[in-house]
């Protein structure tokens, strides 16, 4: 009963970690919601996770995790590069959040012992998170659909922006497949996870999470493939309903793709390279490429940077950029290194799902999405905790008198 409550609280833990990481910019919404109300919001739900999870680990029982390290040294890392205030005081208050999220997950590390249950809760949560988005798109469908975002799937309820619903859809989607195969759950709790899921995909136009599903499903499945019959079949009939759709679909998935952009626009990750070119070719100090200038809103010149490890340059330097990368190559490492198994599986698939997102995508420097995903691909690799034997009771010593003792030596 009380091994209940505690993972209700963990899940609620994590379901506070995902809410804090929706952020607060994005489309308008039906009812307007002032940013400051939604920044006390997430940063309520992160002060009120590591209260939580605190309570729940009043001993400070922590496990020995490489990501959760890592992680800590770029946290430190942060700190130093936002200290000379370059990118102004709040580099500070973002650097407090970053300490706030990495030290709940070390809490909650206690009870990483490569189940499934961090992908169920991981589920769950963005399971909830895009049901307000069919509740706004069924609401007031013009909201949802904005001009502005050329007709691109947007949170009425909440200002989410067409790629983060995207990558919520696209996680859970992954997830859930591989849930399947592996005889975790059953078909029809599948059907009402990924039917929803996969329309509101394909509502936001979103070229990344498509391509990570795909790749990362792909890679996940392939691991499985030697070990699951199930996986097996699931792979040659994606392969078939695959080439099928080349052929039979080819020009509707191309518009699709290309969202009714020009060659050039396309050509140039629809302006993203801009920005990559001019924030490359900036002078920096020494210190500023070393280190970087602290953390920011991962936009250069007021344009979105949208490239984790640029974004990671431009505020932690290389050496920001060489723990993001240990990071991936630790985890990646590690999943390679597993016995075939749905955990591993599943830690592949976010893994690989990151490791592409991060193209296109900011995040894998700061407290975000990407960061979670990667916790939960180390729950699934971390080692079973190894059950504490029961000491046998030492029986107490019985005080013998002097002359019991006198009686025994004559």
């Amino acid at each position: 009963m009380e091994r209940d409550h505690t993972s209700k609280i963990v899940g609620m833990v994590w379901g506070l970690l995902i809410l804090n990481t929706l952020g607060s910019a994005g489309a308008k919404t039906i009812i307007p919601l002032p940013r400051s109300l939604i920044q006390m919001v997430t940063m309520g739900a992160l002060v009120a996770a590591f209260a939580l999870a605190l309570t729940v680990n009043l001993r400070l029982r922590i496990r020995a995790s490489a990501f959760l390290f890592l992680l800590t040294l770029l946290l430190g890392l942060s700190v130093i590069s936002s200290a000379n205030l370059e990118s102004g005081f709040g580099a500070l208050f973002r650097c407090a959040r970053l300490a706030l999220f990495v030290g709940t997950l070390w809490l909650l590390s206690r009870w990483w012992d490569g189940d499934l249950a961090f992908v169920r809760h991981h589920i769950r949560m963005y399971l909830a998170v895009l049901g307000s988005v069919a509740a706004g798109l069924i609401a007031s469908p013009g909201a949802a659909l904005p001009d502005l975002y050329g007709g691109r799937l947007v949170g009425a309820l909440w200002p989410l922006t067409p790629p983060q619903i995207g990558q919520y859809a696209a996680v859970i989607i992954g997830l859930t497949v591989l849930l399947v195969l592996g005889r975790r759950t059953d078909r029809t709790s599948a059907v009402v996870v990924i039917v929803p899921s996969l329309v509101l995909l394909a509502l936001t136009h979103t070229r990344t999470a498509t391509l990570g599903l795909l790749i990362g499903l792909a890679l996940a499945i392939g691991s499985l493939v030697l070990t699951s019959a199930a996986a097996r079949r699931f792979f040659t009939w994606a392969v078939l309903c695959a080439t099928v759709a080349a052929v039979g679909f080819g020009s509707l998935l191309q518009t699709w793709f290309l969202r009714g952009q020009s060659q050039e626009n396309f050509s140039s990750l629809t302006g993203r390279a801009k920005v990559w070119s001019a924030l490359l070719a900036a002078p920096r100090t020494t210190s500023e490429h070393l280190f970087g200038v602290g953390l920011g809103d991962k936009s250069f010149g007021g344009l979105p940077i949208d490239n984790s490890w640029l974004a990671v340059y431009n505020e932690q330097g290389v050496v920001g950029v060489s723990l993001v990368a240990a990071i991936i190559i630790v985890l990646g490492g590690v999943a390679l290194l597993r016995p075939p198994s749905l955990s591993r599986a599943c830690a592949i698939f976010l893994i690989s799902y990151c490791a592409i997102a991060s193209y296109t995508e900011a995040g894998l420097g700061d407290a975000s999405p990407y960061l979670l995903h990667l916790a939960v691909a180390a729950s699934l690799l971390a080692a079973p905790a190894s059950a504490t034997p029961l000491s046998t009771p030492v029986a107490p010593r019985r005080r013998v008198p002097r002359w019991a003792q006198r009686s025994e030596m004559s």
